[in-house]
């Protein structure tokens, strides 16, 4: 983190105001992760500029789930995490949220991962599950690409894990 990948949160806090920065945090976290299921949510970037004011950028394949009619959804979203969030001091704090378009997502590791499991969730095989996002990924311009699932495979009484990889 930092060299290669940006952190999730920036901010900084003393030494009284970092747990509950960092717990309101958490519950927007939470509270998004529960909310946004459906629109492909990779990453939520936090950054507190000033203790008033908190910005979220949301990075999404599919912005118009999260925007919703005429921005609806958004403000919305905007309304119930400024009630989730502390006051400051007796001051409400200002929730702003970005929306960024996640241009090709059968390139981001967690998307993948993500529809795997929603594959598997939905009683896919395994391997068809894996092989498809290979596939995918390939297709979509990947050097090479790697995944591996594990627990009770099949329903079998006793849990392994496969991997497949394919490229370099």
């Amino acid at each position: 983190v930092g060299v290669i990948r940006d952190w999730d949160a920036k901010w900084y806090a003393d030494k009284k105001e970092y747990v509950p920065a960092l717990q309101e945090d958490l519950r927007i976290r939470k509270y998004l992760e529960t909310n946004l299921k459906d629109a492909a949510v990779d990453r939520i970037t936090i950054e507190r500029t000033e203790p008033t004011r908190i910005n979220l950028t949301i990075h999404t394949t599919k912005p118009g789930i999260v925007i919703g009619r005429g921005g609806a959804d958004v403000e919305r979203l905007r309304s119930e995490l400024s009630k989730i969030v502390d006051t400051y001091k007796g001051q409400h704090k200002r929730v702003n949220i970005n929306i960024v378009e996640i241009r090709k997502p059968d390139l981001n590791a967690h998307l993948v991962g993500q529809q795997i499991a929603a594959d598997l969730e939905r009683r896919v095989a395994f391997r068809r599950a894996m092989r498809g996002a290979i596939q995918r990924v390939q297709r979509a311009g990947a050097k090479g690409v790697r995944t591996m699932v594990s627990g009770r495979l099949n329903g079998a009484d006793i849990a392994r894990k496969e991997q497949y990889t394919e490229g370099t």
